[in-house]
């Protein structure tokens, strides 16, 4: 994972302010590099480019600093996406190298517009960003220079927007101007429809609009996402800092390299129990569970009563904790508590408001404390005497449950549509949710997040899971017209409509109790919603 700064200026060179570079190297800690060219065009003019790159690596066995440079061609790399594989052929070591190295044979072949070439060369690689998993935001500057960051400190109340992750955006250097002379190359949905524009095609079909049938076979649509959920996990989940093992910074053989945000609920659950199947057993897992002390709700506790344990995330984590070591005996989970005073929520507030920045409501603050103070992993754990230590956790790859409710019909919402207008009401508002997941959900997240110098990765957005998710029946993965289903061999368990199959996926793993939890927002299960009162809305535009 990078942290990337972009200018490009008919004027001069532009680099980010000291608060922004600090926020860049938070997301890289491990290398800083910095190129500024000048570049000069067919009119005889000159361009000012800067490419500033931090790097957190995770990925092959050496530290590979960016932005990568060909000296031949003075081709320049800034990459923060994930390449799992190029034209189905598995990426194996840095992804960075290969890409650029791939991007440099596409422009070379004299037969193609390099612009088209390097489209389809994207369009083959599964795990970049065709959703928005990584942050990239833009603004203007007054004399018309365009300046890219992945993160911005927005002390100068300059007005940055996020990147629409809807296709690709590029610019002709002889023909920029300003900030405006950027060419957009759309989205397109397989399959393939003959057309003389250039598409960007998206890695996964429509949405299956079909109504249910009266015999679904939810059973093995269950069968068939867990086999892809182990795919998407196992590409997330091994070979994580190789390049720091054997290293004077390369923790102890036990430490954890992968945790996961852990509410205890249905999603990071199914995540964690399959992490078992996945991980050597003598790795450790961490769950990173956070409760906030929220002075609304906890304002009257009786003497020696804990807040953090009251909050519902709290008690439905170690619920679900307590079940993965019933199912999978032999791991060390290493349930984190992450308790949140409210006087350490305000001294952070204008940090987290800055991170998630341009986002500005209620619920978007709520979100990113809980995510923000999860992120860092500091907290409290259980020694094998049942004594409370302090913690910070060392894993850097952080798993999320994120796009399991969009996919599968896990809101209220959903339900909401379904009794307004039946099954075309809620397929509209489950292609509406999962068409906004970027905008809505993912850069926001990856600010806040990444600040802590973790990357998180979200399992359920696999390009291919995806794929799988959006061709099942909607009364495959969400059938309100049958109120409860009991899993074959399970007459004891009576499973809810709301993301029905990956409740059946959790009872075949054995994960009963999660099979059965409801769904809860993470700003009310970990109580950072309305901690001051509770008459604003999650819509309330903060100053």
């Amino acid at each position: 994972m990078c942290g990337i700064f972009f200018a490009l200026s008919r004027h001069g060179h532009i680099a980010p302010d000291e608060s922004t570079h600090a926020l860049l190297r938070n997301r890289g800690p491990d290398r800083t590099g910095l190129h500024q060219p000048v570049l000069s065009r067919e009119d005889g003019t000159e361009l000012h480019a800067t490419f500033l790159s931090t790097v957190l690596s995770l990925r092959g066995t050496e530290i590979v600093s960016q932005p990568l440079v060909d000296a031949s061609t003075a081709s320049v790399l800034c990459w923060n996406g994930e390449a799992w594989s190029i034209n189905r052929d598995a990426v194996t070591g840095n992804d960075s190298k290969l890409v650029f190295d791939r991007l440099l044979k596409a422009c070379a072949d004299a037969s193609r517009s390099s612009k088209s070439a390097v489209v389809e060369l994207l369009s083959h690689i599964r795990g970049p960003d065709c959703l928005g998993r990584r942050s990239l935001l833009h603004k203007s500057t007054p004399d018309g220079a365009l300046v890219l960051s992945s993160v911005c400190d927005n002390a100068t109340g300059e007005a940055w927007a996020e990147v629409e992750a809807n296709g690709i955006y590029f610019v002709d250097l002889n023909d920029f101007a300003d900030s405006s002379s950027v060419t957009h190359i759309p989205h397109a949905r397989l399959p393939k429809t003959p057309t003389a524009e250039l598409l960007f095609f998206l890695p996964f079909p429509p949405m299956n609009r079909e109504n249910p049938s009266s015999h679904e076979d939810i059973h093995g649509a269950a069968i068939e996402l867990g086999n892809a959920l182990r795919r998407s996990l196992t590409l997330r989940t091994h070979h994580v800092r190789e390049a720091f093992e054997n290293s004077a910074s390369d923790p102890s053989p036990r430490a954890a390299k992968v945790a996961v945000l852990f509410s205890g609920g249905l999603d990071c659950t199914i995540l964690a129990r399959l992490c078992h199947d996945l991980l050597p057993l003598e790795e450790d897992i961490d769950l990173l569970n956070v409760a906030f002390e929220n002075p609304r709700v906890h304002g009257k506790l009786e003497a020696g009563v804990s807040p953090y344990e009251l909050c519902p995330d709290r008690i439905t984590g170690r619920d679900s904790h307590a079940e993965l070591e019933r199912v999978c005996p032999g791991r060390c989970w290493r349930f984190v508590e992450v308790n949140v005073p409210y006087t350490e929520t305000v001294a952070h507030r204008a940090k987290v408001m800055a991170l998630m920045h341009p986002h500005n409501t209620e619920m978007d603050l709520s979100i990113s404390y809980a995510l923000y103070f999860a992120s860092r992993g500091v907290g409290f754990t259980s020694t094998s005497n049942d004594a409370l230590e302090a913690y910070t956790s060392t894993a850097c790859v952080l798993l999320s449950g994120l796009g399991a409710d969009e996919l599968f019909g896990g809101y209220q919402r959903h339900e909401t549509a379904f009794a307004r207008n039946s099954y075309p009401g809620l397929m509209q508002e489950l292609e509406l949710d999962f068409e906004r997941l970027g905008k809505r959900n993912l850069g926001r997240d990856d600010r806040v997040i990444s600040d802590s110098g973790k990357e998180v990765r979200f399992p359920f957005l696999d390009e291919n899971f995806i794929a799988l998710a959006l061709q099942l029946s909607v009364g495959q993965k969400c059938d309100f017209g049958q109120p409860e289903h009991r899993p074959a061999g399970r007459p004891d368990i009576a499973i809810e409509p709301a993301k029905r199959v990956l409740r059946v996926l959790a009872a075949e793993l054995g994960m009963s109790g999660a099979a059965v939890k409801k769904k809860r927002a993470i700003q009310f299960g970990a109580r950072t919603a309305k901690m001051e009162t509770g008459k604003t809305k999650g819509t309330h535009v903060l100053s």
